[in-house]
């Protein structure tokens, strides 16, 4: 049986390096996972059954330890690729934003807030601070619960702007619902941050919210623009 399952698991790690994950079933991608840290085990029936109990490969690798470790075949030692992947991946699509113009790549800004942001199960607010020319200096998540325009305080964003030198931001949360669409508070915790930014010359590009596998762009949606032109009017009539 266990050489059984070494080749088995030994064509598995060769139909990948020939040709990456085409083909393969998504039981098959978490079996070649389970089989990092399993040695000599037969990993598909565990596979299966993660996949029959979360749904979906995403919801394999968003699941706690404690509920993966519940499925026979799976234990503390094993579980490491299933969560190994998921980090190293945030970590790659980090890295690639880093010095890099997100507002030239929005796709890739998606990739990353997504997979950052997708399995939250609480909201939480994500700032990406960039510099003069709009690259990516780093993403901080600063506030995480019920976003209101009450809970996200512009006075530490601010802070956290000047700490980082940034020039301008981009706004991130998640809807753990699934469904991105704004809400009222999302739209007044957009304009708070807006006003509160120009006066120290800090520059809102975006704000997304990020959804089941899609996204609400205020940017796109004009909101941003819309909250800039108020924010000129009322800084010129003020002067």
């Amino acid at each position: 049986m266990a050489a059984n399952s070494e080749g088995h698991r030994q064509r598995l790690r060769e139909r990948f390096l020939s040709s990456g994950l085409e083909g393969f079933a998504d039981y098959e991608v978490i079996e070649l996972l389970l089989t990092l840290a399993t040695p000599r085990k037969d990993c598909k029936p565990a596979a299966k059954e993660a996949l029959r109990r979360f749904k979906t490969l995403e919801g394999v690798l968003a699941a706690p330890v404690r509920d993966l470790v519940s499925i026979e075949g799976i234990g503390p030692k094993n579980v490491f690729g299933l969560k190994l992947i998921p980090a190293v991946a945030e970590r790659y699509l980090h890295k690639k934003l880093i010095g890099k113009d997100p507002l030239g790549n929005p796709r890739q800004l998606f990739d990353y807030m997504y997979l950052r942001l997708r399995d939250r199960a609480r909201e939480c607010f994500e700032v990406i601070f960039l510099d003069a020319k709009n690259r990516v200096i780093t993403s901080e998540t600063l506030f995480e619960g019920t976003l209101t325009a009450s809970a996200v305080y512009p006075r530490e964003v601010i802070v956290a702007a000047l700490s980082h030198r940034a020039a301008a931001l981009i706004f991130a949360h998640n809807h753990p619902s699934g469904d991105p669409t704004p809400s009222k508070a999302d739209l007044a915790l957009t304009r708070r941050l807006i006003y509160a930014c120009r006066p120290v010359d800090i520059v809102v590009h975006e704000h997304l919210i990020i959804g089941d596998n899609r996204y609400y762009s205020f940017a796109e949606c004009g909101h941003i623009a819309r909250i800039q032109e108020e924010v000129d009017n009322f800084m010129g009539s003020d002067r």
